[in-house]
């Protein structure tokens, strides 16, 4: 995965914000995946046009975190929606 790569969200997947969290259901098999706020800030951020790097830098400047910290945090969660076929990487 590279700081320039976008995200998409695969067809069949649908997610809404509840309160302070979003909440992803994958149409196909019926299952929902749910993100707190510090993931649901992430997801607005790559769900709509910034890439990964992009929405890193953002939210180095909206949360009191570590460059590394963010980072690794942000590629594990994309990791994890792109094996659950949330989402495509390219």
């Amino acid at each position: 995965m590279k700081r320039e790569d976008r995200v998409t969200v695969r067809d069949g997947v649908m997610f809404n914000r509840v309160g302070d969290e979003v909440v992803l259901l994958d149409l196909d098999s019926g299952t929902y995946f749910g993100l707190d706020p510090v993931g649901g800030r992430l997801w607005d951020l790559i769900s709509g046009t910034a890439s990964i790097g992009e929405a890193i830098d953002t939210m180095l400047d909206e949360y009191e975190v570590e460059r590394e910290v963010l980072e690794s945090d942000v590629l594990r969660l994309v990791d994890e929606l792109e094996q659950r076929k949330l989402i495509t990487v390219a």
